[in-house]
């Protein structure tokens, strides 16, 4: 390592852990909220643009989410497996070990999005069905998953890459590459959409565009050598244990994003017998809700690499104050979003379709959810903590008891009985319930860490 190339890293590691812990918190956090919210905005633009088309086009986005949620969770997997280690190991000073987890991951997640993108397109029809299309949905559902199935390699392979500039502390550097990816699918959507004439096959290679400067902007970073981690075929780890490693820790990310696929699917399989409205009006809930979950998440992915970082350096208290820091700080923050979207919930879903049908069925599923988003920092924070420092089986049980668990009975069950008031409680009654498990769980792991070494 060179003389320059070492000072970096001494400042880094100084940073890491030296920083007060709420303000390292925040510092990381804002980039990683800012990539979400614009994440999660390009996912609305395309949500809002497709239903000028029509109902079942707008539908077709809600099916397609599922999909997205599919690549994205083997992503995460990786992504997390690999960053959780390499932060762990940077805060213990050895890089030839980050360099080897790093680079594992991202040939892995490159190999099982090809994989991904062709199985769906030769078995497309059969897929869309399974995610919950109906007969009127199905052809639109095709053509927008056909272009995502296209981009799944440069998608899922990006998750590793923010994930791993996260975990090192550089949520600027993944930030640039999101935002930018981001900002350039909702500027193509109205031109290929309507321009173009292309309908939602517009929007569909509008985000597999976006998804690929995406990925070549993140790749960028480590191949200018501006991160700890190299990327590289020379630290591909060909023995099983490294795989082994990202994969276990990884595990409880390909649960709850993999969980929440199966979710999406249940939900609009039990919304089918309600019509596209109610499918429709569902889609547009998760939209918004996972804006305002963007902020919570992002504030627990600022927290993630300083728990990892620390908990490598043996530095246990800095591990417990970020832990209530966060927790305190998503709280407040959430809650205030919650409540002005409670009071505005109607008017925001009559932003994606006007329908009376879709505004009462999305407007008070959105006022069930704002109440139920209280609770949903302690979830976070407690499946974050576990995850960073790699205690995998709690991260894991807690993560499906939230995605899955919990979820997919209730939404099974529920409607049957209610009507489409049981899919509009279902989620709410879910993460009310996990975070009632998480807490004492994650009190009672912080309250046996030992003194600082």
């Amino acid at each position: 390592m060179n003389a320059k190339a070492k000072e970096s890293s001494e400042v880094q590691y100084k940073r890491m852990t030296e920083t007060p812990v709420g303000r390292l918190i925040i510092a990381l956090g804002i980039p990683t909220t800012v990539s979400m919210l614009i994440t999660n905005i390009y996912n609305m633009a395309d949500s809002f643009f497709v239903s000028q088309v029509s109902l079942s086009a707008g539908g077709a986005t809600s099916i397609v989410f599922g999909l997205m949620a599919i690549i994205q969770a083997f992503g995460f997997m990786f992504g997390h497996g690999a960053g959780s280690h390499i932060s762990r190991k940077l805060g213990m000073r050895d890089k030839e070990s980050a360099s080897r987890y790093a680079s594992t991951s991202f040939f892995y997640a490159l190999l099982v999005g090809a994989l991904i993108t062709s199985l769906g397109l030769v078995f497309i029809t059969p897929l869309m069905r399974l995610l919950g299309s109906t007969e009127t949905i199905l052809p639109h559902a095709k053509d927008y998953g056909t272009y995502i199935l296209i981009a799944a390699p440069f998608m899922c392979s990006s998750c590793v890459l923010n994930n791993i500039l996260r975990y090192e502390g550089k949520a600027s550097f993944a930030m640039i590459g999101l935002t930018t990816g981001g900002i350039l699918n909702i500027i193509l959507d109205p031109i290929f959409i309507f321009n173009l004439n292309l309908g939602i096959a517009g929007a569909g290679i509008a985000t597999a565009i976006s998804q690929l400067v995406s990925f070549f902007i993140l790749l960028s970073m480590f191949l200018l050598h501006k991160t700890e981690s190299r990327i590289s075929v020379h630290y591909f780890a060909r023995e099983l244990k490294t795989v082994r490693d990202v994969i276990v820790t990884g595990l409880p990310s390909l649960a709850r994003q993999g969980l929440n696929s199966i979710s999406t699917m249940v939900l609009n399989a039990a919304a089918k017998p309600f019509g596209d409205a109610a499918i429709a009006a569902m889609g547009y809930v998760g939209r918004t809700s996972s804006m305002i979950f963007s902020v919570g998440l992002g504030i627990g992915q600022g927290f993630q690499p300083v728990s990892a970082f620390n908990y490598g350096a043996k530095k246990y208290s800095r591990v417990k104050r970020g832990s209530y820091f966060t927790l305190a700080f998503g709280t407040v923050l959430i809650g205030a979003i919650a409540v002005v979207c409670f009071i505005l919930s109607p008017e925001i879903i009559s932003l994606f379709r006007s329908e009376t049908e879709v505004v009462d069925i999305g407007g008070t599923a959105l006022r069930i959810q704002c109440v139920a988003l209280l609770f949903f920092p302690i979830s976070v924070v407690a499946t974050m903590l576990f995850q960073s420092i790699g205690k995998s089986t709690p991260a894991l049980i807690l993560s499906c008891l939230q995605s899955g668990m919990l979820f997919i009975p209730l939404c099974s069950v529920l409607p049957r009985f209610i009507g489409v008031l049981g899919i509009e409680l279902s989620q709410p009654i879910a993460y009310t319930v996990s975070s009632l498990v998480s807490l004492p769980m994650m009190l009672i792991f912080l309250k046996k860490l030992p003194k600082d070494e």
